[in-house]
């Protein structure tokens, strides 16, 4: 009776110690709200720079300048889903119920919503990289003839992938997408009262 009390207590204390584990996640959600700063200084940077050629740029090197805009401006939408959607499903519930201007979406993405949303952004940003890529063609060499290809290639991978992701998660939550989602939503509605 004893051996198995002493089991039990060493089962809970590890149990406990895994749990609190997750805690050392923090740490990288941390760092990633920081690199949005660092975003910040390279679109501060781009802005400038196409501001100052505005009057003497091309029409192409303006279109060039706002597409690496667009492109800078997802990938820190990208960081604000993971850190926040990530910190939420890893580490811990933030409480932001109190603040009129609290996404809609927080606390509402669970882990198979976050695969679909990281993946669309990455292939909108795939995509506006691809666009930046044939704005900026000149003269097309075998090279860059083979460059493209594997950038398009690569685009066509991240959205068949996406489209596959999706398929399997709808067809995985058809058997139970029904009961998870009132929980959910009772979940939410009380939340905002």
């Amino acid at each position: 009776m004893a051996d198995k009390t002493m089991v039990k207590r060493a089962e809970i204390f590890l149990e406990n110690l895994l749990f609190s584990a997750r805690w050392l996640l923090a740490p990288f959600y941390f760092g990633l709200a920081v690199s949005l700063f660092i975003l910040l200084i390279k679109f501060l940077m781009e802005l400038f720079h196409l501001a100052e050629g505005a009057f003497t740029s091309t029409e192409s090197d303006v279109i060039l300048g706002l597409l690496t805009l667009v492109d800078l401006t997802l990938t820190g939408s990208l960081l604000i889903i993971v850190v926040f959607s990530g910190y939420e499903n890893f580490v811990s519930r933030m409480d932001h119920s109190n603040h009129d201007d609290r996404p809609e979406w927080m606390g509402t993405i669970d882990f198979s919503a976050l695969k679909l949303k990281m993946l669309s952004s990455i292939v909108a940003i795939s995509a506006v990289q691809l666009l930046r890529q044939f704005m900026s063609l000149g003269t097309v060499t075998p090279e860059r003839e083979k460059e493209l290809m594997w950038l398009v290639v690569i685009h066509l991978v991240f959205v068949v992938s996406s489209v596959l992701l999706a398929l399997s998660d709808w067809i995985a939550g058809g058997s139970h997408g029904e009961a998870s989602e009132a929980p959910e939503k009772a979940g939410n509605g009380s939340k905002r009262h």
